[in-house]
């Protein structure tokens, strides 16, 4: 009987202490939490944050060669995707023919030019031969004509020199026409000089356009980051703007943390912050607030909430922070993780 007791209350005082340990391991967390919470705004609706940039083709064609693997480390220039170029060369050869092509024609439009500037100064020459002929035969006109009413020649011999005397006056006006002429080809030629020239500039931007989408045939990284899935594979065709692989930004993390809108009214940017991944026990990270958002996140949502409908239930918002990483060495620190932001409160008065 004395033994039945005293089991029972061995076993009475073994409860009591159980119950006195989790009483206080309880009591203990609480008074850890209510503390943390008084010195630190803290939030645990964090991710780590990067750009992820989709490399995309900028000219279709069938890949020749791929060059990366996936999740592989790549810097800047490094190239990513060869693709089949004979089509873009072809059309380069072809854009540099016609240019050559414009070109000849313009040295053969110069040298018409100055050929017909030449003829000008001929034309000018026989003007200048025919203008002294048709002086002699006026002066020899003026003589006959009064050798006429003197009677000392003959009407037919006066009629003669008439006769020379409009030929000497065609050909002098011939020559006049013919200048005018050539100074109207030559000025048909400088027209078409212009028009060749504005050819040539087009074709010279074709040109270079075929060389721009030749050199689009290798695809090359953006910035130094690493790489996502791989999903393509060489013999596929791409259409431009598809995109080929995604690149992380491996220079410029930061991490996005969600507070309520009860925790930012002190915040500043460039207060210090403390980050813990869950991804990483023990490791912490430190940064500082970069920025605050000017709206909170539900209203960057594609069909943000509308409290005017008459249904409305009082929710607590939360205002995105972003937060720049001053860590030398993040290579752990992933996007996409988990994290733990606190904030010192004594930072904030």
């Amino acid at each position: 009987m004395e033994t039945t007791k005293k089991n029972k209350s061995l076993a009475d005082l073994t409860i009591t202490a159980i119950t006195l340990m989790i009483v206080a391991a309880i009591l203990y967390y609480l008074c850890q939490y209510f503390f943390k919470q008084s010195q630190a705004e803290e939030t645990n609706d964090a991710q780590v944050e990067a750009y992820v940039n989709p490399v995309s083709a900028r000219v279709g064609g069938y890949i020749a060669q791929i060059r990366f693997e996936e999740n592989a480390i790549v810097h800047q220039g490094d190239t990513l995707v060869v693709l089949d170029d004979r089509e873009y060369r072809i059309r380069v050869t072809e854009a540099e023919a016609a240019l050559e092509d414009s070109r000849a024609q313009l040295i053969v439009l110069h040298t018409s030019i100055r050929a017909s500037r030449t003829a000008t100064t001929v034309n000018e020459d026989q003007i200048s031969s025919a203008k002294a002929r048709l002086w002699q035969q006026e002066q020899d006109m003026k003589r006959f004509r009064n050798l006429l009413q003197e009677e000392a020649v003959t009407g037919q011999e006066f009629e003669q020199v008439k006769a020379r005397y409009d030929v000497a006056s065609s050909e002098y006006n011939a020559s006049q026409h013919t200048l005018t002429t050539s100074f109207s080809r030559i000025k048909e030629l400088e027209a078409r000089e212009a028009l060749l020239l504005a050819d040539i500039k087009r074709k010279t931007a074709i040109l270079d356009f075929a060389r721009v989408n030749l050199g689009y045939t290798v695809v090359t990284a953006p910035f130094t980051g690493r790489l996502g899935r791989r999903t393509i594979h060489e013999g596929l065709q791409i259409q431009p703007g598809q995109p080929l692989v995604s690149i992380i930004n491996e220079g410029n993390k930061w991490v996005t943390a969600n507070y309520k809108e009860t925790q930012v009214a002190e915040m500043q940017p460039g207060q210090k912050v403390t980050i813990a991944l869950d991804a990483l026990p023990g490791k912490t990270y430190h940064g500082e607030i970069e920025s605050i958002a000017g709206a909170t996140g539900s209203k960057f949502t594609l069909l943000p909430p509308d409290n005017s409908t008459g249904n409305f239930v009082k929710i607590t918002q939360r205002v995105p922070v972003k937060i720049r990483l001053t860590d030398p060495d993040l290579n752990a620190v992933k996007v996409g993780m988990n994290a733990t932001v606190a904030i010192a409160k004594a930072q904030q008065r």
